[in-house]
């Protein structure tokens, strides 16, 4: 095939690859067909400082997740392609295959890819790119567990696919000449995951196949820009040759899996048998068109649509399925089990509690009571109520058990469709007896103790060293004690709520004064929460730069200012605090004038994390997504009106530097969804939104239960983002805000939109 026949056939997929896959879709067609053109995966591939997001093609919710293997999207050029990413933010990958020409020699597995970006197709369910030097073109589509790789070669040369590993030991195997059997041993001591995965895979045609040796004792691998020579790898490589006269276009089929190759033979049977390349491309579409049609919108700029649709897409990714035939492998306990029921792991609890979970109350809660249940099960199968499920179980990170807020959150929502007895079980017991200290799983220690009976987790003094044996036992532990107390009020809060919600008194009067701990860190000198040591004496700290990296001495990934505003549970005590609405005010104003003091290297030295800055508000972190929204707590609900405007214009543009910080699958881009439509969950828990300016003139919600819920804000634009009045099924609102079963219930909330600012709303209580 010519470069120029080449180049017209990527962009023939480029344009079959946003257009619709059937007519049946009747009646949704050009609404569908709007949403989807405006995703655009590249989005956010640069970051700000740390993890980027990435060009993830993938159904909704599974397992089979893929993206190029490239420092980001500047990076230019590719090493190799997974058949799956595990994880997608420091990405951990199992599974790699990429295309080659001509003579077949050692180093091609190590030669990286030139491709141009203007010639790369990036979809949520179709991946292709034109590789410049090898003039190949590489394409992917998704199945749930499946997936299709298709190469098109320039005609007359020898071709060759070849397979390698991420991980030692790794093995292939090949069968009846054109069927692949591979074996990897994930060994990811960043994630803290360690296990098997499998794979079954069929090339087109017949092939000539071999194997060559890896280094058995070699871990995750780099390569250099610079083939000059072959280098080692992890475990055993594969390759599968084509002579010059065959057909320039091949395709690997496969199948994957986490209980057996067996298993990945099966779910490749299933999903891909009598399925060509362009059907299983048509299914995948389809499938999105489905989950993205439920947001329909109108007016707002192609910025902001794009934006918004590819935020909603990115909404997808975790968590994911993992049943195959009935059967899922939990890392819980290291074993395969049989059940009907869905089951779904990779979540960060700490960033994805405060939106992603309530958008999927929302828009789909039989599939969040099944994330829930699969919790449940987690539990059971390891002791321990999950805080990061991983495939290969829970990952210890931050702090907290936002777990708790969860299960509230959704039985508050009437979604309980789970085994509430035990998930409070699995509560009750990360709350008695488990560990509090961020990056850590497993029993608490005598600092837990102390803060039982204290109500503050206690510090230590700049320098001082460690003391507690406990914490004495991992290098380089951080007691992050301020975040830590924080962080328990609410997590006990969603504890004895959910207590008192099954009528247990018992441990709703032990849990309830907890909830109240954060007063006992407020200092009245600095009008901030400060750390305190062993004898209950303030630790004199800049609330602003102390705490060494990331500020884990006291804080964690934000500073001072940022974790002033964490008592969500009590948002009304949290203002009675600061000395009433006013006070309130006059604090959320400051936080965003307050000046960074010192040069954007040395503040980003201390607060990597702490990115994307309006004076001292971080959109870049999950600890602040809230704070916007409680101006509609004092008598100017108009700023949050006017921040969350702003903070979606700034920092969340369609380009590749437009999302503000670590994405974390799913967290800022549910905060961006919620915004953009004009509501957000201010606090998990209470099943109540609270209202902002939205981006559209109209917003429709297609509920599962049938109904509609219709956010109209018909003279809505850029000047008019403020609200003058508004309505709620007819009926005038005095404060902005909702609950959640009138939104359930379907209806029409109208937004009179205008410049001026003076419009006197309730606080929010």
């Amino acid at each position: 095939m010519r470069p120029n026949q080449l180049i017209k056939t990527v962009l023939a997929s480029a344009f079959f690859a946003t257009s619709l896959c059937s007519a049946s879709w009747g009646q949704t067609r050009k609404a569908t067909t709007s949403s989807l053109q405006y995703i655009d995966p590249t989005i956010g591939n640069v970051a700000p400082l740390l993890n980027t997001n990435r060009p993830i093609a993938h159904l909704p919710n599974q397992m089979v997740r893929m993206f190029p293997r490239r420092q980001d999207h500047l990076d230019m050029q590719i090493t190799d392609f997974p058949m799956l990413a595990q994880n997608i933010i420091t990405p951990q990958m199992i599974f790699s295959i990429k295309p080659a020409k001509g003579n077949l020699a050692d180093t091609a597995w190590f030669s990286r890819l030139t491709y141009d970006h203007d010639l790369e197709v990036t979809r949520p369910w179709y991946y292709s790119v034109h590789l410049t030097d090898s003039n190949i073109l590489t394409e992917f589509t998704p199945g749930a567990k499946t997936g299709i790789y298709r190469f098109t070669f320039p005609a007359g040369v020898q071709k060759h696919l070849l397979l390698a590993h991420y991980y030692a030991n790794g093995k292939y195997d090949f069968q009846n000449g054109n069927i692949i059997t591979g074996t990897e041993f994930v060994n990811d001591a960043i994630h803290d995951q360690k296990g098997v995965a499998y794979l079954y895979g069929v090339f087109t045609g017949k092939p000539q196949t071999g194997k060559k040796e890896g280094e058995k004792d070699w871990g995750r691998y780099t390569v250099s820009s610079i083939p000059d020579k072959p280098k080692k790898m992890p475990g055993e490589r594969a390759y599968a040759s084509y002579g010059a006269g065959d057909s320039p276009v091949v395709e690997f089929r496969y199948g994957v899996s986490f209980i057996s190759i067996d298993q990945a033979r099966k779910n490749l049977e299933a999903e891909l048998n009598g399925v060509s390349f362009d059907q299983l491309k048509d299914k995948a579409q389809a499938a999105w068109a489905k989950t993205i049609g439920q947001i329909t919108v109108e007016g707002g700029t192609e910025a902001q649509k794009r934006s918004f649709y590819t935020s909603l897409y990115r909404c997808y990714v975790r968590m994911t399925d993992m049943t195959e035939g009935g059967k899922y492998f939990s890392g819980s306990d290291k074993q395969t089990h049989t059940d009907a029921r869905p089951y779904y792991t990779d979540d960060y609890t700490w960033g994805n509690y405060l939106a992603l979970h309530p958008l999927r109350s929302i828009l789909d809660p039989k599939r969040e009571a099944d994330m829930l249940q699969s919790y449940v099960r987690m539990y059971k199968e390891s002791g321990w109520m999950p805080e990061y499920p991983r495939p290969f179980g829970d990952r210890p990170g931050m702090f907290g058990f936002k777990s708790s807020v969860m299960f509230l959150d959704a039985y508050r929502k009437g979604i309980r469709d789970f085994d509430v007895k035990i998930a409070f079980e699995g509560m009750l017991k990360n709350a008695e007896k488990a560990t509090m200290l961020p990056f850590r799983n497993g029993p608490k220690g005598d600092l837990e103790e102390f803060y039982y009976k204290n109500g503050y987790y206690p510090a230590l003094h700049p320098g001082e060293k460690e003391t507690d044996a406990f914490a004495s036992q991992k290098p380089g532990q951080k007691r992050s004690a301020v975040a830590i107390t924080l962080g328990d009020g609410y997590d006990s809060w969603a504890l004895s709520e959910l207590a008192n919600e099954l009528g247990n008194q018992e441990v709703r009067a032990t849990y309830a004064p907890r909830a109240q701990n954060y007063k006992n860190l407020w200092s009245t000198k600095h009008n901030l929460f400060m750390p305190k040591d062993a004898k209950g004496n303030w630790i004199e700290i800049d609330p602003k730069f102390d705490g060494g990296h990331n500020g884990f001495d006291y804080y964690n990934e934000n500073n001072g200012w940022s974790y002033m505003w964490n008592a969500q549970q009590d948002i009304k005590g949290l203002r009675e605090l600061m000395g009433g609405i006013d006070n309130m005010e006059q604090n959320l104003d400051q936080l965003f004038r307050e000046s960074m003091e010192k040069s954007k290297p040395v503040f980003w030295e201390t607060w990597p994390n702490q990115t994307s800055m309006i004076g001292q508000f971080s959109m870049g972190n999950q600890v602040t997504f809230f704070i916007p929204y409680l101006f509609n707590y004092t008598n100017s609900s108009w700023k949050t009106q006017k921040y969350t405007r702003l903070i979606l214009d700034t920092w969340f543009q369609d380009t590749i530097f437009g999302v503000p910080g670590d994405e974390d699958g799913g967290s800022m881009s549910a905060f961006v969804v919620f915004s953009a439509m004009g509501f957000y969950p201010t606090t998990p828990g209470i099943p109540r939104y609270s209202i902002t300016s939205p981006l559209f003139t109209k917003v429709s919600l297609a509920l599962p239960n049938g109904k509609t819920f219709t956010v109209s804000a018909p003279k809505s634009s850029r000047t008019n983002k403020y609200i003058q009045s508004a309505t709620l099924n007819g009926k005038p609102l005095t404060s902005l805000s909702f609950s959640h079963d009138e939104l359930m219930k379907g209806g029409t909330l109208v937004l009179d939109m205008g410049e001026k600012t003076d419009k006197k709303w309730e606080p929010q209580q």
